[in-house]
């Protein structure tokens, strides 16, 4: 799973249309960046654009990232 594919189950699972995430991120990210993120269009995100989501999400940047990224590689 890709942090695109997250994004979208963390929006549709709190109801959230893409417009709506981009006003609780305070307009830090646009609908447009979030659209092109959650199909694919977009696949490099920056650090800016995770924090933003975390804050209109509210959680924190890891619960974005696909497990894989979540432990350290050994």
């Amino acid at each position: 799973m890709n942090i695109g594919q997250i994004v979208r189950i963390k929006r549709e699972t709190l109801n959230l249309s893409q417009r709506d995430l981009e006003r609780r991120a305070g307009s830090k990210i646009t609908q447009t960046k979030i659209a092109k993120l959650e199909n694919g269009a977009q696949p490099n995100v920056t650090i800016e654009s995770l924090r933003a989501l975390a804050e209109g999400f509210g959680c924190s940047v890891v619960d974005l990232l696909p497990e894989e990224d979540k432990h350290p590689r050994q």
